[in-house]
């Protein structure tokens, strides 16, 4: 189970890469650490970094905030490579609710949703105008997820989402959860299937 998610209001953060694959996101080094250290703090390590190990400034995800953004604004085929789910902590550990990109890694998506995460598939066109909007720098933004749309000042975009996927997040339900809301069709069809082969009862 995880928080449910109706709005999501907050910074979104530009990253206006291709291919952003699972071990950029979180290189496999780091995932000896427990998870109860937290992976935020091992977010896109490589990329954010220079050789020395020092952030980079011109990156905005570097710049210091009051509060962590919330949304990350990417390029296709976010979320590629492994199927590590460690990528997906490190962005909810750092503070992450929602990806936008135009397309992801399908694991990826799947791990996103079980985590508390948004894979909000957007056009290229949408994608654009919002890196575009952003430029290098975090903006305000606001997600409604029921109405499927995303905010960023006087820009609007809608974005898709598999409906169980949307329907798990809204509700904070794990794959569990979601067998469990619809007990009731379960109960019927149990009670049906043994009228016509009742010799499936033990």
């Amino acid at each position: 189970m995880t928080q449910p998610i109706q709005h999501l209001q907050g910074l979104g953060c530009p990253l206006p890469l291709t291919n952003v694959d699972t071990d950029q996101l979180i290189p496999a080094r780091f995932m000896k650490t427990p998870r109860s250290a937290g992976y935020g703090q091992f977010l896109l390590h490589d990329l954010r970094r220079d050789d020395s190990g020092q952030l980079k400034a011109e990156w905005p995800l570097n710049a210091p905030h009051e509060t962590p953004p919330v949304v990350l604004v990417s390029r296709n085929n976010f979320g590629a490579g492994s199927s590590r789910e460690a990528a997906v902590y490190a962005l909810v550990d750092h503070g992450f609710r929602c990806v936008v990109a135009p397309s992801f890694g399908d694991i990826f998506s799947a791990n996103a949703v079980n985590n508390g995460l948004v894979p909000a598939v957007v056009t290229e066109a949408s994608a654009e105008q919002l890196l575009a909007a952003l430029g290098h720098r975090c903006l305000p933004c606001s997600v409604d997820l029921a109405a499927q749309t995303l905010r960023m000042g006087e820009l609007t975009v809608s974005f898709d989402i598999k409906p169980h996927w949307k329907q798990k997040l809204l509700n904070g339900w794990d794959d569990i959860a979601l067998t469990l809301s619809m007990k009731d069709e379960i109960d019927r069809f149990h009670r049906s299937r043994l009228t016509q082969v009742p010799w499936l009862s033990p």
